[in-house]
């Protein structure tokens, strides 16, 4: 850029004087070399502007501004030149005319060189994907120039809901009615659309989805506003469509008051530090200044995750780290008195249905007696707040992992209702989250990546979801209102059937379901069976006794608990179970304690000859 302008400078010089006589020969007559020099005076002061470090082919309507005042600059500069000097071989008026040209030249000439770059930075041999972004405001505008040189995508039409921008031109290039989908879509030989409207209500973004389904094509989606904050989009904006857009479920705004009113100035405890939930406790826990976090775990790599992630965020001192498990009753009581803990989170617990099923002694004992554990050095230790993250797979469960979170909760139940206790005990139950490897989404988006077969376990199954963030606010702003032995219920919203995700799924990425009766299509769906204990229906409440709370998105729910001296023997007996390792004895407590577990066929087929001891003894209230 430096050679081009030491070249055409001047040229622009001696062209200034040329429009002011009118004629070249008088041109060349007037001091040349000064002329020269004149608009050689450019260079550094161009250079002063930053001009000559910007990346050409990123370069913005900026550079027109800054051409033009350095270039004014040079004028006055060679205007004061002149006048001290008394130099008048070169006409002061061609001064002013080599502004108009040299401004010309230097922006026609940066826009033309980053037209040349982008064109190249295009081409790599390989066609570009074309593209319709519905939604014409200005995060399509910005979308669609950051395609203009884009390697992979080019965009080559809006749609828009605005009647009145139907069939302006917007950034170059024709706005659609949604009426005219299907012509303009074929005319222009469309493959894939981005919808590109971040401040569209969830439920409006489900409606349009499932317009746009129609269509046959790839749907891809801009993140929301709060992605956007730096008001800059662009092409590796573009995402998948995620199963949150397919709810319709509007997220509520978190009351600053509860979050922080059992973390602020406090010293907390989260078990389970390390999990999809215990780590995302812990990150939200950070965010409302605790006096210290102190985060357990029995795994030592997710504990250093955890551990190194919030190092960098925290004063010193603030986070600690204990490597240890629930099971470990010693150690939890020497961690509750070492740091002064006033709140715990108990998110410790096996959650895997088909590995706790197969290895019962050990999910028995981690999330039941790890929960006694807790719940006890928790009193003991005169813990102010101590708030269980169970499961909806709790409710009238049909595996042991449900049940035994069942009798956690009953475990803390309990707690709440013996005499003379000050640590206040409250549970939180919610059904699936989504962002963890094992959700069902990024599992079928590999499937479908793969060419399927997309797998299921069976056609009618339905489940309930929520992202990990939110669900974590809700479990700590639903831990801020209880009063003790209360379940509060998290409001999941819709259930799900998972089928019809997958054949969304499958729609939206512009492929067809291979059927008996569309055997050409490219995606299979297979039914595989319900694995071991697992249910088709996902419940949330035992009861009917629900109602509502502070908050719009929170339950308590009143639910049957068992007398603290009852339990304590059926958990006694449930331990001596566990301690002779015999599987049928473990069982036949386990459904003692929850009388609503039902066995699933496997288990029931390997304990053959298993006899359920019926509960004579008046072990049941009702809370509240």
């Amino acid at each position: 850029m430096i050679g081009a302008d030491a070249l055409f400078l001047p040229l622009c010089m001696i062209a200034a004087v040329v429009l002011r006589y009118g004629s070249v020969e008088p041109a060349l007559d007037k001091a040349l070399g000064a002329q020269i020099v004149f608009a050689l005076l450019s260079l550094p002061v161009l250079g002063a502007a930053g001009l000559y470090r910007s990346v050409v082919r990123y370069m913005d309507l900026l550079v027109v501004w800054v051409s033009c005042l350095s270039l004014a600059i040079v004028v006055v500069l060679v205007f004061t030149l002149a006048n001290v000097l008394d130099y008048r071989a070169v006409p002061r008026s061609s001064v002013l005319i080599f502004w108009f040209t040299a401004s010309l030249y230097v922006i026609l000439s940066r826009f033309f060189a980053r037209a040349i770059l982008r064109q190249a930075m295009r081409f790599d041999g390989r066609p570009r994907i074309r593209m319709a972004i519905y939604g014409a405001g200005s995060a399509g505008v910005q979308l669609s120039l950051s395609m203009k040189f884009s390697p992979e995508y080019k965009a080559v039409c809006f749609f828009d809901d605005r009647a009145e921008l139907f069939g302006k031109t917007v950034a170059g290039m024709k706005v659609y009615s949604p009426a005219a989908f299907a012509e303009a879509l074929r005319r222009l030989d469309v493959q894939q659309i981005v919808v590109a409207i971040p401040s569209m209500a969830a439920a409006e973004r489900r409606r349009l989805i499932t317009r746009l389904e129609g269509t046959g094509l790839p749907v891809k989606m801009l993140p929301g506003l709060v992605d956007l904050v730096s008001g800059q989009v662009r092409v590796s904006d573009i995402r998948e469509v995620d199963v949150m857009d397919l709810l319709g479920r509007e997220s509520v705004p978190p009351d600053h008051g509860l979050l922080a009113r059992n973390i602020e100035g406090k010293c907390v405890l989260v078990t389970g530090a390390g999990g999809s939930i215990g780590s995302e406790l812990c990150r939200q826990i950070l965010t409302q200044g605790p006096a210290r976090l102190v985060l357990l775990d029995h795994s030592e790599y997710l504990l250093y995750s955890i551990d190194q992630e919030l190092q960098q965020m925290a004063q010193a001192e603030q986070v600690q780290a204990v490597l240890g498990s629930v099971l470990d009753e010693v150690l939890l009581r020497e961690t509750i008195r070492r740091h002064g803990i006033q709140t715990v989170y108990h998110a410790a617990a096996y959650k895997h249905v088909p590995l706790v099923e197969a290895n019962l002694r050990e999910g028995l004992r981690n999330n039941v007696i790890g929960t006694l554990n807790v719940a006890r050095a928790a009193a003991d230790g005169d813990v102010e707040m101590c708030i269980l993250i169970s499961t909806d797979k709790a409710v009238r469960p049909t595996n042991v992992m449900g049940a035994s979170k069942r009798a956690s909760e009953l475990i803390f139940q309990a707690a709440a209702q013996r005499v003379g206790a000050r640590t206040c005990f409250a549970m939180v139950r919610f059904g699936n989250v989504l962002g963890s490897s094992g959700s069902v989404v990024p599992l079928f988006r590999r499937q479908i990546r793969e060419g399927g077969p997309i797998t299921i376990t069976h056609p009618d199954i339905i489940r309930y979801f929520m992202l990990i963030p939110e669900a974590v606010q809700l479990v700590i702003q639903a831990g801020a209102m209880a009063k003790g032995g209360e379940v509060f219920v998290l409001d999941m919203g819709e259930p799900v059937k998972i089928i019809d995700l997958a054949r969304t799924m499958i729609r939206l990425s512009g492929l067809t379901e291979k059927t008996a009766d569309r055997p050409m299509g490219e995606i299979e769906i297979q039914c595989v069976g319900l694995r071991p204990g697992e249910k088709l229906f996902e419940e949330l409440l035992i009861g009917e006794g629900a109602a509502f709370s502070e908050h719009p998105r929170i339950l308590r729910a009143h639910e049957r608990f068992i007398e603290p001296i009852a339990l304590d023997a059926m958990l006694s007996a449930l331990r001596l179970a566990s301690d002779r390792g015999s599987a049928r004895a473990m069982l036949a407590e386990l459904q003692r304690m929850v009388p609503e577990y039902s066995l699933s066929a496997e288990m029931t087929a390997l304990n053959s000859g298993f006899v359920q001891i019926p509960v004579e003894l008046n072990i049941t209230g009702t809370y509240g």
